[in-house]
């Protein structure tokens, strides 16, 4: 009998090629390991959207670029981002995202975005730890910190 569709396989890996060292206790410890991710030559011209996974011990066991815009915004797809948390089977998140022009506080679009990432998160039993607003000068925001999560 002729196979009238063929469809794709799909295949799931995770092989991690550093060792996990790296443990998330506070929003200094996060910036910490994002300052080093952000490329410095341009963290102040345009915006990145970067995510760090987190494993049961919220040791870092990946970071993910997922986004790179322009001078005032990026776009940050939800559904790609959970879906990565899925595929290395991350039990919480740090979303992270920079202010080229220096403002640390959260914009309406910052705010709504977050709400949108923790309702996603929980409906899959994933912990949104925090939320960064990160400046290539003044230090960073932190949703958690300052209670917004």
């Amino acid at each position: 009998m002729e196979k009238l569709h063929e469809v794709a396989e799909i295949q799931v890996s995770y092989t991690p090629t550093k060792l996990v060292k790296q443990q998330i206790k506070s929003s200094n410890d996060a910036y910490k390991i994002l300052k080093e991710i952000y490329p410095l030559e341009t963290v102040n011209l345009k915006e990145h959207f970067i995510v760090l996974y987190l494993n049961n011990a919220n040791k870092v066991i990946g970071s993910y670029k997922l986004s790179e815009g322009g001078l005032t915004a990026t776009v940050a797809d939800v559904r790609i981002l959970l879906g990565v948390a899925l595929k290395l089977a991350a039990k919480s998140i740090v979303v992270s995202h920079n202010h080229p022009s220096g403002n640390l506080f959260p914009s309406s679009q910052d705010k709504e975005l977050t709400k949108k990432l923790k309702s996603g998160c929980a409906f899959l039993d994933i912990s949104l730890v925090d939320h960064l607003i990160i400046s290539g000068e003044n230090g960073f925001y932190s949703f958690a910190d300052e209670g917004e999560l």
